[in-house]
């Protein structure tokens, strides 16, 4: 996540969900990445160069600018009552948390972004329909990342791209309804949601496809504008991620490379402008 103060967002991640700093060594405001771990998954906080643009104010669900990642939750009154005691943020859903109908998964959900403008979800599951990744005995409140979320234009479109990635179309629904509408802050929101699952399962993402007669035109992001949070994906081989770069050479940016902690990594766009890294071990 591309961010212009990675230690004061740390500071927010901590206090607002129980993040905890993986590693150390200087000081947050003296080092150029922040990692943070919640539960199994990480997240990278990463400096934005000189240049790099603020994250723009009020970027609707259905842009291709949007993208977001979704915070399990074990209670959605405890950990909206504790965000609301954490300064910084602003709410994108209209009404607080919201609970879906069942076709839209009856989960409770809660739309938001953080000091620096970056969309975020808190999630939680219905009682006998937690999946088996989120069944847990925890003290916690926030448990995990569930999946990034990303806004795309043609669904169809999208899904070869993600699984040309090697990963599986694993379910899906069409959220519509008025607690859609004040979830999303969208008016009348009919959103096409696909899940795509990678060999681990979680985080998986999710594509946002909301139907309906939008300017979807958009700046070009530069890969250090704060609106450039990238989904890191894992290949199971250098091989692989060659192949997949050969296959997808319009979408690759930078790379294949191998860097200095022995991994080789290339930079892809998906349809929208979604940035995607490849990783894989030499």
């Amino acid at each position: 996540m591309i961010c212009g103060d990675p230690g004061a967002l740390a500071e927010f991640y901590q206090a607002a969900f129980g993040f905890l700093e993986i590693g150390g060594g200087l000081p947050p405001a003296m080092r150029g990445v922040v990692e943070l771990r919640l539960g199994g998954q990480t997240i990278s906080l990463i400096r934005a160069e000189p240049g790099g643009r603020r994250y723009p104010q009020d970027v609707p669900g259905w842009s291709p600018l949007f993208q977001h990642i979704a915070i399990v939750v074990a209670d959605m009154a405890r950990a909206h009552a504790h965000l609301s005691t954490i300064a910084g943020w602003t709410p994108i859903s209209t009404s607080g948390p919201q609970l879906l109908p069942a076709a839209s998964g009856a989960v409770s959900a809660f739309k938001f972004r953080d000091p620096e403008g970056h969309p975020l979800e808190l999630i939680a599951f219905p009682p006998g329909g937690v999946p088996s990744q989120w069944q847990m005995t925890s003290q916690a409140v926030c448990l995990g990342i569930d999946h990034s979320a990303v806004s795309v234009s043609n669904t169809a479109i999208s899904v070869d791209f993600y699984e040309s990635l090697g990963l599986d179309r694993s379910g899906g629904s069409l959220n519509v309804g008025p607690e859609q509408a004040m979830l999303d802050d969208v008016p009348g929101a009919v959103v096409e949601v696909t899940a795509l699952t990678p060999a681990q399962t979680t985080p998986h993402v999710e594509l946002l496809c909301y139907r309906g007669d939008f300017d979807r035109r958009v700046p070009v992001q530069a890969i250090n504008d704060t609106t450039a949070t990238r989904l890191v994906l894992t290949v199971e081989s250098r091989a692989a991620l060659e192949a997949i770069c050969a296959h997808s050479a319009r979408a690759v940016l930078s790379g294949p490379k191998m860097y200095q902690d022995n991994l080789c990594r290339a930079l892809l766009h998906d349809p929208d402008g979604h940035l995607i890294c490849l990783e894989a071990s030499a």
